[in-house]
């Protein structure tokens, strides 16, 4: 089963300002809700979530080949509720994950789709700075003003509620690797398209 695997999680530190001099220094006394991002029917009878990171291969290629055939014949039908929740190996992931959200919920997956698509592209850079500049070009061509992108990528405390939430998510459904599904609370790692479909209709039957 090819899939990244982490032994540990990161620790708010890997991510301060000053390992990520994109960061600037903004904080707040309340605390920050970092809501899961959801697809498909709320009242669907089947609830799949993946964990995964902008930053892993291995995820790329499952968004590639198989969330398509999962998204045609079951989210958008209605059969299967979809959770995606982010998993930081480092900063850049975070940084990515920073940008999506940074669209709002319309515009979230939209953004996903092309931080997996050019994943080779934007990860490529010498340093936090050259990265953060590839990702501003993901964010124009999603319609998003630098300004914007800017605000979202500085924002130290709403980078240390998403780490803080995915430490608590990870922990919770026993993640280990990436990309790993639970299907109905079920972890069931990661598989093709053929392996997952037949579950899901088993769940279903």
């Amino acid at each position: 089963m090819d899939r990244r695997t982490f032994t540990g999680l990161l620790s708010v530190g890997a991510i301060s300002a000053s390992t990520a001099p994109i960061f600037a220094e903004n904080t707040t006394s309340n605390p920050i809700d970092i809501p899961d991002m959801i697809m498909g029917s709320e009242d669907a009878p089947i609830t799949i979530i993946e964990y995964a990171s902008f930053t892993c291969p291995h995820c790329a290629n499952f968004h590639k080949n198989v969330f398509p055939s999962l998204r045609k014949n079951y989210i958008d039908s209605g059969k299967v509720k979809f959770i995606y929740r982010e998993v930081y190996f480092d900063g850049p992931g975070l940084w990515a994950a920073l940008l999506a959200r940074c669209g709002g919920d319309k515009k979230y997956f939209g953004i996903s789709d092309l931080l997996y698509s050019k994943q080779r592209e934007w990860t490529k850079g010498d340093g936090g700075a050259a990265i953060a500049q590839n990702l501003y070009k993901i964010g124009r061509i999603a319609g998003l003003q630098q300004k914007d992108m800017e605000t979202c990528l500085q924002n130290k405390d709403v980078a240390t509620a998403m780490v803080a939430r995915f430490q608590e998510t990870t922990k919770a459904d026993n993640i280990s690797s990436t990309p790993t599904l639970v299907l109905n609370g079920k972890n069931i790692g990661n598989m093709s398209y053929t392996e997952l479909a037949a579950l899901i209709d088993e769940a279903m039957s």
